[in-house]
């Protein structure tokens, strides 16, 4: 059944053209847990991936910098699509090393309150390994695709925001079958 299942995520990952070449975490691995602070719809809350795993699977996306053209681009996407996440049974959360002051605001502006966005600290960044190797103190845009046992079932790592939703979401649906 997991050989399976992870061959399912194996060729949904090459079918939609995942990339994987600035993140190391690997199809299968263990995703760090974490406790960080975020906001959604402008207020503020404690975020522990593993209770957001309890759930269902989880979308997590990080992007460079709040309020940049492509962020916030990709976040008004996330956004309309938040239902289709949600139907596939899946939440979805940003993340950057931004300031929780900075993302309440764009939790609301551009998130349209729909989703968390939390702040990636530098034990988070390092775990996920998502550094942004030529700007120091900003994350690179990967979307990870965590199934409920905490292991990596996705991932998508391309500074073009263009395809991290569709991809992502595909790979959501394909897991769970909704």
């Amino acid at each position: 059944m997991i050989a399976r299942i992870a061959a399912l995520f194996l060729g949904t990952a090459a079918a939609l053209g995942a990339t994987g070449a600035m993140a190391a975490l690997a199809v299968g691995a263990k995703a760090p847990d974490f406790t960080t602070r975020g906001a959604l719809a402008g207020k503020t809350f404690t975020l522990t991936l593993s209770h957001q795993l309890k759930r269902g699977p989880v979308v997590l996306y990080f992007f460079p910098k709040a309020f940049t053209p492509g962020c916030s681009a990709e976040a008004r996407e996330f956004a309309a699509h938040i239902d289709d996440f949600k139907k596939a049974g899946a939440t979805v959360i940003g993340m950057s090393a931004d300031p929780v002051d900075d993302l309440v605001a764009f939790s609301t502006r551009e998130c349209a309150g729909k989703f968390a966005v939390a702040s990636a600290g530098p034990g988070i960044v390092q775990g996920y390994d998502v550094a942004l190797k030529m700007r120091p103190g900003l994350t690179d845009r990967t979307s990870y695709v965590i199934a409920p046992s905490g292991r990596i079932a996705f991932v998508h790592s391309e500074m073009n925001y263009v395809d991290h939703v569709k991809s992502t979401l595909a790979a959501v649906k394909a897991m769970t079958g909704k």
